[in-house]
């Protein structure tokens, strides 16, 4: 279908490569750190993931916005996305269910965006230069005005983020009879996260990124949740502190993603900024305790130190990922606590790593057991 009278937008990226196209969404300026996402679907999941708070996400994807946005499909309350990139994208769409257009959503939730891109050159630049900050407007074209606004665009290392997308009050999640209680650290939770420890039994309540260990402890939980969220997580000392005392108390630990991050710097192993990071649907991890591979879900720019891992007295590796041999998964060494890179709730992405939320519950039903 032809538009017409479409407004013409332009993204510059760090490196000055300049591409036209059109605006989609809010009509306006925006910058970040450009990503992409690899996931053929999914992408009303990824857009309000709070983990890409901060990021211009590039959908590798043809056709985005066919199916348009569903009431149930949201992982936060809104879009966390900085902006938006596609190759062709679609004002209507197809499922009888969807509640709106995605370009009624992106508006609705001030996403400016730019369509008619050549995303496979795009992509192709930052897998090959890595990581890099960009600026798309439908307001500026000249190129060094637009270079001019990208100059004041922070750059994703030392960035702290959690704390911006982080719940400021604490709410509660699932049933309060539960037969466990989980004090959760709210880095940037994505809601199917919640659904799953609901789901396995758990009653949990959600506290702010920066709650101190008291806090988190007069919730008297019988486990701690470390969540998924965005930002350098080398910068957040003060979750770090928390993570060390609630290791000192020895109870169960699950962290996913920056939560995984989080736990290996509270044991003294390192992060470090990925070349262009993982982020898609169809990343393979082997877990190294029981042999078998798993298809995952995926959306992080940092890392665990390898090297720092395979040294260290305190962390033992679980999990591999098969394309880069990236650390996948770690268990502190006879304490009750793991964590994963991944994204075990798979939201979007495949359902094999469900069985990390039971691993968290047994833990919890038998306080004397050691994680494997």
């Amino acid at each position: 279908m032809k538009y017409i009278n479409r407004q013409p937008a332009c993204l510059l990226t760090e490196g000055g490569l300049l591409l036209q196209g059109y605006a989609i969404g809010k009509k306006g300026t925006t910058t970040g750190e450009l990503c992409f996402n690899t996931g053929m679907t999914g992408y009303q999941e990824v857009f309000t993931d709070p983990s890409y708070f901060g990021q211009v996400l590039v959908e590798t994807n043809v056709h985005i916005g066919n199916y348009g946005v569903h009431k149930t499909e949201y992982e936060s309350p809104s879009a966390k996305i900085a902006g938006l990139v596609v190759k062709n994208f679609s004002r209507t769409f197809s499922r009888y269910d969807a509640i709106e257009s995605l370009d009624s959503f992106l508006n609705h939730n001030n996403v400016v965006g730019i369509s008619d891109i050549d995303t496979r050159q795009l992509v192709n630049l930052i897998r090959t230069k890595g990581a890099m900050n960009c600026v798309i407007s439908s307001e500026v074209t000249q190129k060094d005005a637009l270079a001019e606004i990208l100059n004041h665009c922070p750059n994703m290392n030392g960035l702290e983020l959690a704390s911006r997308v982080s719940t400021q009050l604490p709410y509660f999640y699932g049933d309060p009879s539960a037969r466990f209680k989980v004090a959760a650290l709210d880095f940037g939770i994505k809601r199917n996260i919640l659904h799953q420890l609901a789901q396995n039994g758990c009653y949990v309540k959600i506290f702010p990124a920066t709650t101190s260990y008291q806090e988190l402890k007069s919730f008297d939980p019988d486990g701690y949740f470390l969540s998924n969220g965005p930002g350098d997580p080398s910068a957040m000392g003060y979750a770090i502190s928390t993570v060390k005392q609630i290791l000192e108390e020895d109870v169960p630990l699950f962290g996913i993603c920056l939560g995984h991050q989080i736990l290996s710097l509270a044991c003294g192993v390192g992060t470090y900024k990925m070349h262009n990071g993982h982020r898609g649907v169809n990343h393979p991890v082997k877990n190294l305790v029981t042999g078998r591979s798993e298809i995952t879900s995926q959306n992080h720019g940092f890392a665990v130190s390898s090297e720092e891992t395979r040294k260290s007295p305190n962390v033992v590796i679980t999990h591999i990922n098969l394309n880069d041999n990236t650390i996948e998964g770690i268990r502190v060494r006879n304490k009750k606590a793991f964590s994963v890179q991944y994204h075990p709730e798979a939201s979007p992405g495949p359902h094999d790593s469900h069985y990390l939320f039971r691993e968290f519950v047994s833990l919890m039903a038998k306080p004397e057991a050691i994680v494997l």
